[in-house]
């Protein structure tokens, strides 16, 4: 599975950016830039802030949605920094798979000592 392999890429790289910046501590931004850099650095595609169009009943509504990350345009990727996890951001992540019919999200939490501890698979 293509995703399998791009989401291990992406937790390494996840990895050394929490390593590198210094652990938790700095805003979403700075990480979902940094994690951009990094995945761009590594031979991944990226697309930052990505709009995800909505549609109901067949009319585009005219406030889209916009995902932190897309990568390889296969594997979208939620950054939080935050020391209270809140299940609603895999919600979040599943809607823009569905949207995009997409099979693989990461939500990633650097607000966590160790950011493999903030790691969330979502399947679509």
């Amino acid at each position: 599975m293509k995703e399998n392999t791009i989401s291990a890429g992406i937790v390494d790289a996840a990895i050394a950016v929490h390593r590198t910046l210094g652990g938790p501590g700095l805003l979403e931004s700075v990480y979902e830039e940094a994690l951009s850099f990094e995945l761009i650095d590594r031979g991944f595609d990226v697309q930052r802030q990505k709009l995800v169009p909505i549609a109901y009943k067949g009319h585009e509504l005219g406030t889209p949605l916009r995902l932190d990350l897309l990568i390889d345009r296969a594997v979208i990727i939620e950054c939080k920094a935050t020391t209270q996890y809140n299940s609603i951001y895999e919600a979040q992540v599943l809607t823009y798979l569905r949207l995009l019919n997409l099979r693989l999200g990461l939500v990633i939490n650097f607000g966590e000592r160790y950011v493999k501890n903030g790691i969330h698979r979502v399947v679509n």
